[in-house]
């Protein structure tokens, strides 16, 4: 009698959960493209629809700081954005590579099964944060909602959650270019840069009428102000609104991403099959690329959300208080912030005078976000194919090996390079994440990670012959 896997348990929802085929013929450029925009569109599309059924007049978020990686937009159907399916993916990814679920890719059905556990645990933190998000009050109390408003609300962030699934789906399977996550991330980032920079929305405060981008804001700075030298200076360094200082420190950090993402040792190797010159094979420092600190995020996220929904039912219980309590940004009427426990460690300083006012919580936020991409990072790629045992194995298939070096020490020789090269590029994504946050830009993880992904889709591109080879940086 054969046992019963934990892989099994999601048969039963196979036939309501579509998949998507796998083309049976090479998808062209032109139709990988029109994928890509159609994709893209939707997105936009739906970041610009308004959950129906908002019942509170001021859209609290505690999740602001966190948007531009997750892609999502507050009070829209893309609420969520692609937490729930990074943690997903995350998760089951994991526990294969753990082999805690028995999965064997050589069979179709296991692979069909494992994909499906992808989506079905995606789905399921979906609804739940979903209801988190509900029941915390920030749409307006679940009483004033009843249950018709609290299933409306649902229903609409579930189906925002259902497309991002269904998407990524497509482009992975080769319909596209990269990933969904991917691809909604450097849209999500793109979009707020350009807002950041050019936005002619205005908000009002202390100091009079200011118009919201760093750019259009400057220069209406420039015109209304009677100093030059003051408009110049509230122009760079103003709080609360984008600046100009942090649209310079973001193309430091754009261009400090493109070096670092050439950074590499080459492996001398040479096929045993033919008689072909020695080539070299690369290990990127970044040699998991952006899943550290895409990890990190998905899992604050699912925190911040868990902490909020705790303090907004329990605001006096002690072991709640201790998670984090919560309050309304200073200076604006709808950020929330953690404003003690645990909560408060895990977001990042939003200004230079506040790393500064409190060292101790910037000290423990730096170590968290560097320890945390680093162990995440090594263990990332020894549980998802790119162990030095996995390329090894490829290695003596494809009868390569390290020149200068048996078969039998091919697996030692790559253990020396691997696992540090994993740990160490996890480490410094988490180093430039934190050095961002410190000077006052909280974007920078999505700078950080949305560079990484373009760097990626050039590469990608210049295989598919889309743009010159040599226009990568540190590319072969």
């Amino acid at each position: 009698m054969s046992r019963l896997r934990l892989l099994d348990l999601v048969k039963p929802f196979l036939p309501i959960l579509p998949e998507v085929e796998v083309p049976v013929q090479k998808v062209s450029y032109d139709e990988k493209l029109v994928w890509m925009v159609v994709s893209g569109l939707g997105f936009y599309v739906l970041n610009e629809i308004p959950l129906y059924g908002v019942k509170a007049t001021t859209s609290y978020d505690p999740l602001f700081w966190l948007r531009p990686v997750l892609a999502s937009t507050r009070g829209s159907v893309m609420e969520l954005g692609i937490g729930p399916l990074v943690m997903a993916g995350f998760i089951v990814q994991l526990l294969g590579g753990a082999q805690v679920i028995d999965v064997n890719f050589d069979y179709r059905s296991d692979r069909q099964l494992y994909q499906s556990a992808q989506k079905l645990l995606a789905i399921c933190l979906t609804f739940g944060q979903a209801l988190a998000l509900i029941f915390s009050g920030i749409y307006g109390s679940p009483s004033e909602l009843g249950v018709g408003g609290i299933v409306l609300l649902t229903f609409q962030i579930v189906v925002g959650g259902l497309f991002v699934i269904y998407m990524d789906e497509i482009l992975q399977k080769g319909y596209g270019y990269g990933t969904g996550v991917s691809f909604f991330t450097v849209l999500s980032v793109s979009q707020m840069s350009l807002w950041r920079l050019f936005s002619f929305s205005s908000e009002t405060s202390e100091r009079g009428k200011e118009l919201v981008g760093a750019f259009t804001g400057m220069v209406h700075l420039l015109w209304t102000r009677r100093s030059f030298k003051n408009a110049l200076m509230e122009a760079f360094f103003r709080t609360y609104l984008p600046n100009m200082f942090e649209f310079y420190a973001t193309l430091g950090l754009f261009a400090l991403m493109v070096y670092v993402q050439g950074m590499r040792i080459d492996i001398p190797i040479k096929s045993t099959r033919a008689r072909t010159p020695a080539s070299s094979y690369p290990i990127r420092l970044l040699y998991t690329g952006n899943t550290g600190l895409l990890f990190w995020t998905a899992l604050v996220s699912n925190l911040v959300i868990f902490s909020h929904l705790l303090y907004s039912q329990f605001p006096d219980n002690l072991f709640v208080g201790l998670i984090g309590s919560w309050s309304v940004r200073p200076g604006t009427t709808n950020q929330v912030v953690a404003v003690s426990g645990l909560a408060y460690y895990l977001q990042p300083p939003l200004s230079v005078v506040q790393a500064l006012w409190d060292p101790i919580k910037t000290v423990v936020y730096a170590a968290m976000v560097v320890i945390v991409c680093s162990v995440f990072s090594r263990s990332w790629a020894e549980h998802s194919g790119g162990s030095a045992r996995d390329l090894a194995k490829a290695f003596k298939t494809q009868e390569i090996v390290i020149v200068g070096h048996r078969d039998v020490s091919i697996v030692r020789e790559l253990k020396k390079v691997i696992p540090p090269a994993a740990s160490i590029g996890g480490a410094v994504l988490g180093l430039l994440s934190v050095a961002t946050s410190l000077v006052g830009v909280y974007t920078g993880t999505a700078v950080v990670i949305g560079t990484i992904t373009v760097y990626n889709y050039f590469e990608i591109l210049a295989q598919e012959g889309g743009v010159p080879g040599g226009f990568v940086p540190g590319a072969q």
